[in-house]
């Protein structure tokens, strides 16, 4: 059995801003696939619809922000907005962790911090606020936890990828090399695995909804490890 929330769902629907008229989709938005069972389902399903909803969100907020910005650098933004890492810092700023339903086992894992739980809960509680609450319900939860993210580089930034290959090539090495390593999950939502090497470092690997989604990943987290070595 799924161990109880550690916050109150109350508290929650405070800070997510909605009061929902089905709870269900809430508590189905915060099951963790270890804890779901024939009668209660994980957010898997939802997961693969709040990214959608995220995505075509934060689209049509950036075109309305910035009417007379190129496709390109509207592109750039767009990607560091719907990307794991932006999910993730929107969830602990909301403490979704501690509301990720859980078996008992699992307590002392360490899933409710992690990364790409918290990403994956994020994405399914924005497909519940979407079911529940319709498209201004999710628009204004994205818009009002989003906006800091935004703001914080006037600049769009570039992928990790472009990144990663600049680093590579300013230093007379080769391009980075990808390979994807795992494919698992429903047809209707797969998870990819991919990884990434450079010459002289040690390949690390990354996870997404797509095989370019898990590549960009990937670079993101070896990127991140040879600027600490840097």
């Amino acid at each position: 059995m799924p161990t109880p929330p550690n916050a109150s769902p109350d508290a929650l629907a405070d800070r997510l801003g909605h009061r929902f008229v089905r709870p269900a989709l809430l508590h189905e938005a915060l099951t963790h696939p270890s804890a779901a069972d024939g009668i209660r389902p994980s957010y898997e399903r939802l997961e693969f619809l709040g990214d959608r909803v995220l995505g075509l969100v934060i689209a049509a907020w950036l075109l309305r922000l910035f009417p007379d910005e190129a496709e390109g650098m509207i592109s750039r933004r767009h990607s560091a907005l719907v990307r794991a890492e932006a999910l993730t810092r929107v969830a602990r700023s909301l403490d979704l962790g501690a509301h990720i339903l859980l078996p008992a086992g699992e307590e002392g894992s360490g899933l409710r911090d992690r990364g790409s739980v918290l990403a994956d809960a994020m994405e399914a509680v924005i497909a519940a606020l979407w079911l529940d609450g319709g498209d201004d319900a999710a628009r204004r939860f994205i818009e009002r936890h989003w906006e800091a993210l935004l703001r914080e580089d006037a600049t769009p930034p570039k992928p990790a990828k472009t990144e990663l290959q600049e680093w590579a090539q300013g230093r007379g090495l080769p391009v980075p090399a990808y390979r994807e390593i795992d494919r698992r999950g429903p047809d209707h939502a797969p998870r990819f695995t991919v990884e990434v090497s450079v010459v002289g470092s040690d390949a690390l690997s990354g996870e997404g909804g797509s095989k370019r989604a898990a590549e960009e990943a990937a670079a993101q987290a070896l990127l991140a490890a040879l600027q600490n070595d840097d």
